[in-house]
């Protein structure tokens, strides 16, 4: 599977503002997903599917940057040229996680995307000793080939292992993923707020003629 792993070059400015308006809107009892779907309990609030759409200077720098990332990824698997890349058009669902002791999210994926990614805002400060608190956990698609392990297999190394991947996401960090890859988020047990802002991206490729891609 491939990840991308990058981190925001001034993630302590940026995640301090990010902080500051992502609680604002929680607290405004306007932000709420009106459908939500996944399997989570009340210590987790999730916002509605449109948050890079929101006119706030750190929401748009984050966007920019989760784009550079993503185009950069998608063009080197792809194979495409500057000028294809110009072309790419990004459609996305893009929304904030707010977690508090106890928290969690269940396994799930993201139909109708390719791509999808993680920001960690503030992983929170889990308490000692709960190394799987608030972790981000896929599971790996070639389970199924576990139902017999023997020495000829059981220590196969990435990418050919059978293990999932696990993240203990840090401040300024984005995971970058295939949409269609299992994950859900392992209950956070610690103090203060686990924030991520997470989004699903699935893409066009506009004509020529019709210039410079636009994201929405």
């Amino acid at each position: 599977m491939p990840f991308s792993i990058s981190r925001h070059p001034d993630a302590v400015r940026l995640n301090a503002a990010l902080t500051q308006y992502v609680l604002m809107r929680e607290a405004s009892g306007t932000a709420a997903n009106p459908r939500p779907h996944t399997l989570r309990n009340d210590k987790l609030f999730e916002s509605a599917f449109n948050l890079f759409s929101e006119d706030n200077p750190a929401i748009r720098e984050l966007r920019t940057f989760c784009w550079e990332q993503l185009l950069a990824l998608v063009g080197h698997l792809n194979g495409y040229d500057p000028a294809t890349l110009q072309r790419l058009r990004i459609f996305n669902e893009s929304w904030f996680h707010i977690m508090r002791r106890g928290g969690f999210f269940g396994l799930h994926n993201h139909p109708n995307a390719s791509w999808s990614g993680v920001y960690c805002v503030d992983p929170g400060k889990s308490d000692a000793g709960r190394k799987e608190s608030g972790l981000l956990a896929f599971v790996n698609p070639a389970v199924g080939s576990a139902m017999y392990m023997d020495a000829g297999v059981a220590r196969l190394q990435p990418p050919f292992g059978l293990a999932g991947a696990t993240f203990a996401l840090e401040p300024g960090q984005l995971v970058l993923f295939p949409s269609w890859v299992l994950h859900d988020v392992k209950p956070f047990e610690g103090e203060g707020t686990r924030i991520t802002i997470a989004f699903n991206c699935s893409f066009r490729l506009a004509d020529p003629g019709q210039g410079a891609s636009a994201s929405s």
